[in-house]
């Protein structure tokens, strides 16, 4: 992001259903999910529809001047201020696209929903999204070994956790 670009996270809605699930389906962000197949556009709304009617999930778009260029999400877990947090950017989105959203993804996660803890996965052989974690702050608080098979093979997942009191140090 160069400083006279703005960026801001809004809400995910049904115009935007469509193009995110473009980007979920391409395959430079397919190969890193836990489901590898392509979504089809009755499963996407199925599970938009399901996501809007559940007050613990969150889905966001993140604009850089009023384009989308990616979208995160967090999943509160039942007991409130802990939540597992997932995103992708779109395939063609800028380099440093993604560091503008995990920024404004957390400061929605701590500031906006009041988190006191967000925890993310990354397959084993995703080393964008570990470096990317890392970066963000996040501690690696284990490896759960070969725990994910994608039909073919076995993946380790690594799991990372950002507590409020380590972004606010950062922040």
């Amino acid at each position: 992001m160069t400083d006279n670009e703005t960026d801001c996270l809004r809400l995910l809605a049904e115009p935007d259903l469509e193009l995110v699930r473009s980007w979920r389906n391409h395959e430079s962000v397919r190969r890193y999910m836990y489901t590898q197949h392509e979504i089809g556009e009755k499963e996407h709304r199925d599970w938009f529809a399901r996501c809007e009617l559940d007050p613990l999930r969150h889905l966001l778009v993140y604009d850089v001047d009023d384009q989308p260029r990616g979208f995160v999400h967090f999943t509160v877990q039942g007991a409130g201020r802990v939540a597992d947090w997932g995103f992708y950017i779109a395939p063609e989105a800028p380099r440093g696209t993604g560091t503008g959203l995990g920024r404004r993804a957390l400061e929605f996660a701590f500031q906006r929903l009041q988190l006191h803890k967000i925890c993310g996965q990354a397959l084993g052989f995703n080393q964008r999204s570990i470096d990317f974690h890392r970066k963000m702050g996040f501690c690696q608080e284990g490896v759960l070994r070969d725990q994910h098979f994608d039909g073919q093979q076995f993946h380790d997942v690594i799991c990372f956790g950002l507590l409020d009191s380590e972004w606010q140090v950062r922040g």
